[in-house]
């Protein structure tokens, strides 16, 4: 016999009191029967009326945004954006908290992450339990970061560029992005007609003026001719092949880091917040002490940042090699990294080719792996190599507990551990871990 289908809760409305908050830019709620909510736009400690934006009867959880505020926060704020709130642009999370509050709310998520995962606590991680905003960042309520460089961009039916609604495919058509980069706002993107695009991706390098826009046509669109408001390259996205191909203009931007500028082809990965590059390689850089002679890993390394900087920092008689899965970005790097002969770069996973080059032993690992982490098999092996200190660049709390978590299995502790808000308005935060051998008995 068919089981009845269990009735959906979309729409029902509970009044609840706001609990924690919880990995992923919502906080949790109970009904009076017990559910767990996950409410979006809600302050710990409030008291709100949830309603359910996904979720049946018997689900483990729903999910619902705060609709109305019966008890506010002393951390609540207006709503800087306009397109923020239940319903509409899903890129901010924390639009309505004071930003000293978002920075709070991620430094519980870290603590809680590391307590669940790694079984460790702040001080114990190294960790003074701060996140830190990045420089120019602190500013007063009610006043937005303008820090990111590259905007997706949806395009509706009617041709209008917008930003997507939480976990939604709708677009929320903006007239302007309050925490796009002002070389991204400057290029006028949501005042043009997109009509037959899919999606605009918008790139503003840091440390030259290289404007970039990726289009992605619809099936069977023609592309637009595309005038904008400053100069900027054109690129496509091969709707059979996925491939990225230049239209005009240069098939790169150039991005200036650690004195040095490095050329990011079109999809490649390049931190998205203008001051994060320098941030995260002065953070690294502090928390190994690369020594003259050293041999050095530099894994899921992009187009070469850390690698370089390494290569900088130990001199001729030292080595880096870097490993990389794509393929552009591997070019790029060697292309950055050509004035170091004692660099190495090698294309495909961490966990293939790093076995297979033969390595036994290096000085020091960085390792800035995708959202998912490195994993236990890729920490396993880097454990066995005896380094001296690793850097473990997160852009995920509960990723970098795990990974944590398997380290200490294979004998490395936490020395310190750094946080840094390079994505303020949103739940988003970045870590870095630096590790050492413990001492047998410890």
């Amino acid at each position: 016999m068919q089981a009845e289908p269990k009735k959906s809760l979309v729409g029902e409305e509970y009044e609840v009191e706001i609990g924690p908050v919880a990995h992923g830019g919502h906080c949790i709620a109970r009904t009076d029967a017990g559910q767990v909510l996950f409410v979006r736009h809600a302050l710990p400690g409030e008291r709100v009326v949830a309603r359910v934006t996904e979720g049946e009867e018997g689900a483990r959880f729903l999910r619902a945004d705060a609709v109305h505020v019966l008890e506010a926060s002393k951390d609540r704020v207006e709503a800087p954006c306009p397109y923020a709130g239940p319903g509409r642009c899903g890129g901010c999370d924390w639009q309505h908290a004071k930003p000293g509050a978002q920075r709070r709310l991620k430094a519980e998520v870290i603590a809680e992450q590391l307590h669940r995962l790694a079984g460790l606590t702040p001080e114990e991680a190294g960790w003074d339990g701060t996140v830190v905003p990045a420089e120019g960042d602190k500013l007063p309520a009610g006043e937005v970061p303008q820090w990111r460089t590259r905007v997706q961009y949806a395009v509706d039916a009617s041709g209008r560029a917008g930003l997507r609604r939480h976990r939604s495919h709708e677009v929320e058509p903006i007239d302007h992005c309050l925490i796009a980069a002002e070389g991204v706002s400057e290029l006028g993107v949501e005042k043009r007609d997109w009509t037959g695009m899919d999606s605009v991706e918008a790139i503003a390098a840091t440390g030259s003026q290289d404007r970039q826009v990726i289009l992605t046509p619809k099936p069977g669109a023609r592309l637009p001719l595309v005038e904008l408001d400053k100069p900027v390259s054109v690129l496509r996205v091969d709707e059979k092949t996925g491939g990225i191909h230049r239209v005009h203009g240069r098939p790169f931007v150039r991005e200036r880091a650690d004195g040095r500028t490095h050329r990011v082809g079109a999809g490649g990965f390049w931190q998205v917040h203008p001051k994060a590059a320098d941030t995260l390689v002065t953070a690294v850089m502090q928390g190994l002490l690369p020594r003259k002679g050293d041999m050095a890993l530099d894994l899921y390394c992009g187009v070469g940042l850390f690698a370089g900087a390494l290569a900088d920092r130990v001199g001729e008689k030292g080595a880096v090699l870097g490993i990389e899965s794509g393929r552009r970005a591997v070019e790029d790097a060697r292309h950055n990294l050509a004035d170091f002969p004692r660099v190495r770069i090698e294309q495909g996973k961490v966990e293939s080719v790093l076995p297979r080059t033969g390595i036994t032993e290096v000085d020091l690992i960085v390792l800035d792996p995708p959202r998912a982490g490195a994993g236990r098999g890729a920490v396993a092996h880097l454990s066995s190599l005896g380094a001296r200190r690793i850097a473990y660049v997160a852009c995920d709390p509960a990723a970098l507990a795990r990974d944590l978590a398997y380290f200490r299995e294979g004998g490395y502790g936490v020395r310190t551990l750094r946080a840094f808000d390079l994505f303020p308005m949103t739940h988003h935060v970045e870590c870095v871990a630096i590790l050492e051998p413990v001492a047998k008995g410890v």
